[in-house]
């Protein structure tokens, strides 16, 4: 049997000019490839579903091209896949276990959407900020939590400066509580992390003591130095912002938090929310919670049923089948989460480095870039129906996962 397409991966059409069709592209980024397979090619893809053979696939490929002798169309397409990690085959699982293991044991969390998802340099960092959150209103008293969203800060400013305009300078000594959506963890489960967070402004420190805390009452509930970490961007903006606040030495608990459809029958997730509110009638005005929520998160992940005309209703958006996207997060219709969906032009003038970055701080810079033949005894004039495209990028520095 054919090894099967991984279901995890990002699909959606391709950005690029001259080079249309499907874009695939690992949203884990236990891979740093990018592959665009050209429209002809895209129902290929179906037979990488765990249940067909490569002789369904060879099949597939003499009725697309009208020639007998495919072979070599066949293997080069899956060992592109196969060597880009995408198919859940011997090579995918050995890169998976090698990136989460450098994870669990990196010191520290690296900036991975620094470049990306707001500038990577500290003075050009400060200054968007201030330009965002512009001269906040003084805030009446002290508030226990604030409601932000992830979105990247460019595509939600208005929402950012409402929840960070609540916050005064008398709340720098609060140990922040920032419970991020988890777009990729198990939907069930909570994620923890003793790392500090690094960002461009400097290093926040982890209360180690709340996180073991949590992790004792959890059990199975919460999942430790869990891999989503390395990847998630809901936690990891709201850190900027609080540093840009108060200051880089903060004190954070970073909690992921699944869909949790299934809460009141999950005895581990019960756990897990009575261990937060014990703490938080505790520990009082000690902590302050930062909820990194959107409000419009729609898919089988969190609890809805499998319509997408339904869902395409209620979204109010052009749904593609080919496109993986998160409407609170800007991931539909081409636009990287990573780059808050905002305007080609302004992502360059944000950001130094590539869209694309690699597991957590190891920034990324395309270098090599390269047509890959499929079909060596196609017809001339159908070969390039038939190119695949791949983009590897090389990653500079020491990666942290």
């Amino acid at each position: 049997m054919l090894a099967r397409l991984r279901p995890t991966l990002d699909f959606l059409p391709s950005p690029i000019p001259d080079k249309p069709g499907l874009m695939i592209r690992d949203p884990f980024q236990f891979s740093d490839a990018t592959l665009v397979i050209p429209p002809v090619l895209v129902e290929s893809l179906t037979y990488f579903d765990g249940t067909r053979s490569s002789l369904d696939l060879r099949e597939h490929l003499v009725r697309l091209t009208g020639e007998l002798d495919v072979g070599g169309l066949e293997q080069h397409l899956i060992e592109t896949l196969s060597g880009a990690g995408f198919l859940e085959d011997e090579n995918f699982f050995r890169k998976k276990d090698e990136v989460e293991r450098a994870f669990a044991s990196a010191p520290v969390r690296e900036p991975v959407h620094a470049g990306s998802g707001y500038p990577d340099d500290r003075q050009e960092l400060t200054s968007t900020l201030r330009q965002y959150l512009g001269e906040a209103a003084t805030a009446n008293g002290r508030v226990r939590a604030i409601a932000a969203p992830h979105v990247s800060p460019y595509g939600g400013v208005e929402s950012y400066r409402a929840a960070y305009s609540a916050l005064t300078p008398a709340d720098a000594d609060r140990t922040f509580v920032i419970l991020g959506t988890s777009h990729y963890g198990e939907p069930d489960r909570f994620g923890l992390t003793r790392k500090p967070f690094v960002t461009p402004f400097g290093t926040a420190e982890t209360s180690l003591t709340l996180v073991d805390e949590i992790e004792r009452a959890a059990g199975a509930g919460a999942l430790m130095e869990d891999y989503c970490h390395a990847v998630e961007h809901s936690i990891e903006f709201q850190v900027v912002f609080l540093q840009h606040l108060f200051g880089p030495n903060i004190r954070i608990v970073p909690v992921l938090c699944g869909a949790f459809s299934r809460a009141d029958r999950d005895d581990g997730v019960k756990r897990t929310i009575g261990a937060l509110g014990e703490i938080a009638a505790r520990e009082g005005d000690r902590l302050l919670w930062v909820l990194g929520v959107d409000m419009a998160h729609m898919g089988v992940r969190y609890g809805d049923d499998d319509d997408r005309a339904n869902l395409r209703n209620r979204a109010g958006y052009h749904f593609s089948g080919t496109a993986s996207w998160c409407p609170g997060c800007s991931h539909r219709d081409g636009a990287d989460p990573r780059g808050g969906g905002r305007p080609p032009e302004d992502r360059r003038r944000h950001s130094r480095r590539p869209e694309r970055s690699r597991r957590a701080a190891a920034h990324s810079q395309c270098s090599r870039s390269e047509r890959l033949r499929l079909g060596d005894r196609l017809s001339r004039a159908r070969r390039r129906e038939f190119s695949l495209s791949a983009q590897r990028c090389v990653h500079q520095g020491s990666p942290a996962a």
